[in-house]
């Protein structure tokens, strides 16, 4: 269904408000339940398209009586609520591109640096950084799920919880490989260094998913001294945890935390996402096999490059949008990239 035909889900809200008035809607919990997050999903879809027309019918009264009367106070007010539904528009045209199936759900984040050593760690908890500022701009919620820190400096590996509302469907825009180019504060001699850090989105997926459905025989669980910093506890004891699920060979790891019971939950939470990857990633090549369509090499591919010298240039090679300010960038100022970047996949579909 498409997702602004207010007039079919505003007929199935009306259904469903209907079942809820029966007398016999809670003898059955569960469907209840079911049946109430339908209608509040709906009415968060539909509620901003109705708001959208009253003001529009409001806009359109405006204009008239400014015409009648001549009036240009009322010309003023129409041109301020016009550029106020202009700003609407933007936004109910962001809705449209959070159509996936869980692009509503928490993302799961995973960063690597590349080959380069110290260089490649220290770009990798740069993008750490980057992505906790951008989730603060937009209220959201950071939880570290895993870290291993570098031998000098940055990190080997870091995987993010980001917690908030689209969460997934927006950083799923940046899945790939980051490049940074830069005057290396860890060379003496000053020379300008190219590095790599590549990114993993996955999104989280609650463990009543019937779509990732995991037996325990299919698991094996190796528990292992945890390695990096973290103070002596962590390093003396065998609280990381290691997962492996046996038909895919997927494995999950966390070493974050102290308690061996915390770990095997997050190493859970992150093995959860990855199988749901897995099968979306099948099911997207069976219908691409079916359709005959040639499968599109986008995954660790370079997506985007960080300019520090010569020249000062944040640019996505996907959209070819540019952005002059690179501190604004790390700051976590994405918004413009992601978006673009949203905007042209939806437009391809």
């Amino acid at each position: 269904m498409f997702p602004f035909d207010v007039a079919a889900k505003s007929e199935l809200i009306n259904k469903l408000e209907e079942s809820t008035a029966e007398p016999s809607f809670w003898n059955d919990s569960e469907n209840a339940q079911k049946v109430i997050q339908e209608l509040k999903q709906l009415r968060e879809e539909v509620d901003p398209v109705r708001s959208f027309v009253e003001k529009l019918d409001d806009l359109e009264l405006t204009v008239f009586l400014a015409e009648e009367e001549s009036d240009e106070s009322l010309f003023r007010e129409a041109r301020d609520k016009a550029g106020n539904l202009l700003q609407e528009i933007g936004r109910l045209e962001l809705a449209i591109l959070f159509r996936g199936h869980y692009d509503s759900h928490a993302a799961i984040i995973s960063i690597h640096p590349g080959a380069g050593g110290t260089e490649s760690q220290d770009w990798a908890a740069m993008l750490v950084r980057m992505y906790a500022r951008w989730s603060e701009r937009r209220n959201y919620q950071v939880e570290v799920l895993d870290l291993l820190p570098g031998d000098e400096a940055g990190i080997k590996s870091a995987t993010l919880l980001v917690k908030g509302k689209n969460a997934f469907g927006y950083l799923k825009a940046e899945r790939g490989v980051h490049r940074l180019v830069r005057i290396s504060p860890f060379d003496a001699a000053k020379r300008r260094h190219t590095s790599f850090a590549s990114l993993d989105v996955l999104p989280e997926i609650e463990e009543e998913d019937q779509n990732v459905a995991i037996s325990p025989d299919d698991l094996k669980i190796d528990t292992f001294r945890a390695s990096g910093a973290g103070g002596q506890h962590i390093n003396t004891t065998d609280s990381a945890v290691r997962i492996t699920h046996l038909p895919t060979g997927i494995v999950a790891q966390c070493q974050n935390e102290r308690s061996q019971h915390s770990n095997r939950d997050r190493a859970m939470k992150i093995l959860r996402a990855r199988l749901a990857d897995l099968y979306e990633r099948k099911q997207a090549e069976e219908l691409a096999g079916l359709r005959g369509e040639q499968k599109e090499i986008a995954w660790g591919s370079q997506i985007r490059s960080y300019v520090f010298q010569p020249y000062t240039l944040v640019k996505d090679h996907r959209t070819g949008v540019e952005v002059g300010n690179i501190e604004a960038v790390m700051d976590g100022d994405l918004d413009h990239l992601i978006e673009s970047y949203l905007r042209q996949t939806a437009g391809r579909k």
